[in-house]
């Protein structure tokens, strides 16, 4: 195939760091433009026709992860684009369907290359479910919850009157860890649970057996039994001190956790969620946590991200009044700065590819 000679437009969306442009900046041919402020065409008419607006222009466009929503009404206003790049394999905000209808060439990016240096103990059979920095902020956040790390840290550091050792602290040794999907992320929770701190494992989701419960902890050198999958999702909900969401959000599991599983909790349990807001019916967990019926709560997801200006989780009141003690953080769960430098990087070669007049790698439309 031919090099492309026409200049192309990229727009960069949602580079909340600016670290994507040096990436591309050394490709001929390309005029580029980068909007780190994110319109999300759910939160108004205005907004939706404004991102409308931004993107018409460009023929190609960088997303990253979920940040900007591209649904088929924004798509198929855009009548220049013919490059489309995501992260990762697969972005639901994304339809597929409409992009594969307007012919558009789509790509996303693999996993970075995994640290070269040996683990500490390389012989450990643990080490075989992997790492990552999901596992990582999801210990941290359930850490900072379970220790009281953020209330702590702003009474000492404001000389708060009676600031001085406020609340008692939940220790994670013995306790019940309820996993809501046993996959990839959830396995390396729970091996890290188990062997980290000591706590006793269950887990549900729809096809959970026992035997490949059994055959992940297996995997990681503990016994048959170690993962104890519970008969019936509200059995999960009912017996855990501490409840982690690691399932795929699809269509199917959207509200997975609702009022029901909620309410069925103990009233000293935490709820962590480091997978994806909507998993998680989101007027449910507001209700229980402003009625003080569990514990408390360690968010890095949320239904509409950015979260909006005036959403009911930007209170500084969570904790007080009755009200269950909440954690957040904006979606850092991936936000690792090896794998975002790897995405963009990625990202950049693929653009080259494409004007070049070469086949993009980790393509996802238009298939073979």
């Amino acid at each position: 195939m031919v090099a492309s000679t026409q200049q192309h437009t990229l727009a960069i969306l949602d580079d909340y760091h600016d670290i994507a442009k040096p990436y591309f900046a050394k490709i001929p041919n390309l005029s580029i433009t980068t909007f780190p402020t994110t319109l999300h065409p759910q939160h108004s008419p205005s907004d939706h026709a404004a991102l409308i607006a931004r993107l018409s222009p460009f023929t190609i466009i960088s997303t990253m992860r979920e940040r900007t929503p591209l649904p088929a009404s924004i798509l198929t206003q855009l009548p220049n684009l013919r490059l489309l790049l995501t992260t990762g394999t697969r972005n639901l905000s994304i339809p597929e369907a409409t992009v594969a209808s307007l012919s558009i060439t789509y790509a996303g990016t693999v996993p970075p290359p995994k640290p070269t240096h040996a683990p500490v103990v390389p012989t450990t059979k643990a080490a075989s479910v992997g790492y990552s920095n999901t596992n990582e902020h999801t210990w941290a956040l359930l850490l900072a919850l379970a220790k009281n790390v953020p209330q702590d840290d702003y009474n000492v550091k404001a000389r708060a009157s009676g600031g001085w050792e406020t609340a008692l602290v939940t220790g994670l040794a013995g306790k019940t860890i309820g996993l809501l999907g046993l996959g990839r992320l959830g396995a390396q929770a729970a091996v890290t649970a188990a062997l980290a701190f000591g706590m006793r494992v269950v887990a549900w989701s729809e096809n959970l057996t026992q035997a490949k419960a059994d055959a992940v902890a297996e995997r990681a050198g503990l016994d048959k039994g170690a993962f104890r999958v519970t008969a019936t999702k509200r059995e999960l909900f009912e017996v855990s001190d501490i409840v982690s969401v690691h399932l795929v959000l699809s269509e199917r599991s959207v509200g997975v956790v609702g009022e029901e599983e909620l309410w069925a909790m103990k009233e000293d349990a935490l709820l962590v969620n480091t997978s994806r807001g909507p998993l998680v019916d989101e007027k449910a967990l507001l209700a229980v946590l402003k009625k003080g019926a569990i514990a408390g709560a360690a968010l890095d997801v949320f239904d509409v991200e950015p979260l909006p200006d005036d959403s009911e989780w930007r209170s500084t009141e969570w904790g007080k009044n009755g009200t269950s003690r909440v954690v957040l953080s904006p979606h850092m769960g991936y936000a690792e700065t090896r794998t975002m430098h790897s995405w963009y990087e990625q990202q950049a070669v693929n653009v080259e590819r494409w004007l070049n007049g070469d086949e993009v790698l980790n393509k996802i439309l238009p298939q073979q």
